[in-house]
Parts: C-alpha cells; sequence; structure tokens
C-alpha cells in the first residue's frame, strides 16, 4: 500500500519504518526539523529488542510535504489532532482517510474536520520511545486493530490490516473500534495515575495500596462508555469486564496481575506519559485523553471525580507543583 504517515515518533515512526522495509510505499512528515533531518541524512533507525536497523525513509517537515494520498496514517500527539489534520488535509485524496493510530478518542475530532466516512479509527498498544533524531526504541509487541467508526467491515479496513500484518502478524479488523478506544481509555487513566510516581508501570500496578484506586479509575471510564453504548473490548491481560461492580471477587485484581505481566515482558518499563513529564518536560495528552472523557461524562449524566481529580495531578507536575512521587499518587485518595 501506499501511507503517508503524518507523525514519525514512537508509533508512527516504529509502523512507517516497518512497513517501508516490507516493501510498502511509505512517506513520512513531521513537525521536529531535527527529526526529519536525521531521517533523511541516516536513515530511520529502530532499536530494541525485537528488531534493530536503520531504513532510509522519504521523510518531510509539514510544510515542505507534497503530493496527496488514500491513505494517511495520524500518530500525532492527541492535542496535536486538529491542527495535524488541517495540515495534512490539501494531502488527503478525495475518496481518501485518515487513520487515527493515537492514543485517546481522536476519531471524533477527525470526523467533525473531515468528515465520517473519511475516518478511519486504529488502536495500538505496542511499546515504543521517539529517543532522539532518527532513533526509536521499539520495546514491545501489544495489540494492533483496525476498523471503521461506524462498524461496518469494509475493504479499505481489510487492506490496512493486511498492509499491518507486515508490522505485526497478528493485526486485526474489528467491527468494535470503539471498543477497544473505550478500553484503552480506561487502561491509559491507569497508565497516567502510575506517570504520578517514578515507578515502572508493572512496579506501580503490583502494589497493593493502590489497587483498589486503578480499579476505581477504569470504572469510571467504563461508565461513561456503557452509557454511550460501548462494549469494551479486551486486550493484552486488560479484561473491562473484570471492572464491572458485578464481576466475580478478585477478577479486577487478576487483570491488574494480568496487566503486570504484560509490561514486565516489555523492554518498555514506563509510559510515554512518564516520559512526557520526566524526560522531554513538556505537557502531556491528559486533556485530550481523560480531560475528554470527564465533559463526555458530563454530558451522559456519569460523575467522574477521580478522572478529574488525575487530569488536575498531571497538571499540576507540567507546572512544577507537585513532583513525581508516592505521596503525590497518594494525593489522589487523600487530597
Amino acid at each position: 500500500m501506499k501511507f503517508l504517515i503524518w507523525g514519525a515518533g514512537a508509533i508512527g515512526g516504529t509502523m512507517g519504518a516497518f512497513l517501508a522495509r516490507a516493501g510498502h510505499d511509505v512517506t513520512m512528515v513531521d513537525a521536529v526539523r531535527e527529526h526529519v533531518d536525521a531521517i533523511m541524512r541516516d536513515g530511520i533507525r529502530i532499536t530494541g529488542p525485537i528488531a534493530e536497523f536503520s531504513l532510509r525513509v522519504p521523510t518531510f517537515a509539514p510544510d515542505a510535504i507534497v503530493g496527496e494520498w488514500d491513505t494517511i496514517l495520524l500518530a500525532t500527539k492527541a492535542h496535536h489532532t486538529e491542527v495535524a489534520v488541517r495540515a495534512l488535509q490539501p494531502h488527503l485524496s478525495a475518496n481518501g482517510c485518515v487513520v487515527s493510530a493515537q492514543n485517546g478518542l481522536n476519531e471524533l475530532a477527525i470526523a467533525a474536520l473531515i468528515g465520517a466516512e473519511r475516518t478511519v479509527g486504529a488502536f495500538v498498544n505496542f511499546g515504543a520511545d521517539y529517543i532522539e533524531p532518527g532513533v526509536i526504541h521499539y520495546a514491545g509487541r501489544g495489540a494492533v486493530v483496525v476498523g471503521e467508526i461506524d462498524s461496518r467491515i469494509t475493504p479499505r479496513t481489510i487492506a490496512i490490516r493486511d498492509a499491518w500484518r507486515d508490522f505485526d502478524e497478528h493485526a486485526i479488523a474489528t467491527a468494535n473500534i470503539w471498543g477497544y478506544l473505550w478500553g484503552k481509555e480506561a487502561y491509559g487513566a491507569m497508565l497516567f495515575a502510575t506517570a504520578l510516581t517514578n515507578d515502572s508501570i508493572a512496579d506501580a500496578l503490583a502494589q497493593p495500596a493502590f489497587r483498589a484506586l486503578y480499579i476505581a479509575l477504569a470504572r469510571e471510564m467504563l461508565s461513561v462508555a456503557a452509557a454511550r453504548g460501548v462494549t469494551p473490548e479486551a486486550f493484552n491481560g486488560f479484561d473491562p469486564t473484570a471492572y464491572l461492580p458485578e464481576s466475580a471477587p478478585g477478577a479486577a485484581e487478576q487483570s491488574l496481575d494480568d496487566l503486570v505481566a504484560f509490561n514486565r515482558r516489555s523492554a518498555k518499563t514506563h509510559s510515554g506519559i512518564w516520559r512526557d513529564l520526566s524526560v522531554r518536560k513538556r505537557p502531556t495528552e491528559v486533556d485530550a485523553q481523560l480531560g475528554m472523557v470527564v465533559t463526555l461524562g458530563r454530558e451522559s449524566g456519569v460523575a467522574t471525580p477521580l478522572t478529574a481529580r488525575l487530569v488536575q495531578l498531571i497538571h499540576d507536575i507540567e507546572h512544577g507543583v507537585r513532583t513525581q512521587s508516592i505521596d503525590t499518587l497518594r494525593a489522589m485518595v487523600q487530597p
């Protein structure tokens, strides 16, 4: 297939490099000039336990790209979605689509800008980090899913799935992409909570003192999903049914154990959220991911006080009011 990948960081850079290595026609765009220059000079380098290779992939700044594509893979941070879609729109063919390989529910914003019929959803849960210009660390495999936002299975989603199997042989097409996206929202809320500390994802999720908090956060997310008529899907150790109030005793704890095991198998020890706060010192996606759910919950009549508290604590760290520590995580339940 022919892909334009808009955002060549952890997600887009990893997928773009693998797809190009498999023979697909890949062009990438990134807003970080040093990253673009490094890729054009030395190729994009993938490191980590899964693969080690470098590959030259045509990569441009947003204002330098020319041409149209039928399939544009959007892989920017969630809070950059609207700006990115407006910038890529002149490069989307009349019958083309934008595939959101991002964290969050960005398909809603994309569809509002270019139309639902030109918007395709995607869910990716593999572990990767941008290390330095031109270098991406691919640390662990995870679910790779594509689906239409109107719940159809179409030739274009099958074609994308087939191409993506050159990146991960287990990639699937689904009729319930919203189920995966809302499942990731629930899991993502836990990841934001772990980023309040300096512990690894696995170590933070394993701590008995905070398991009730993680479960309560997931339940808030899943309550909003239910109010919107969404049935969340399971993936990589996260079982949404385990967090429901009527679930069997110990089910949520078992799911947390499974998530701990999944994360211990990955060379990616900390979340991208943690890296934004601790390493890159930049704003996170918290408003675009969790803040959006607070708003959707309010519209649906579902209270999300823990999620709102988590958003505030992440902002406190971003603004230097708090540090990443167990005390900050403890402030979730003891303001």
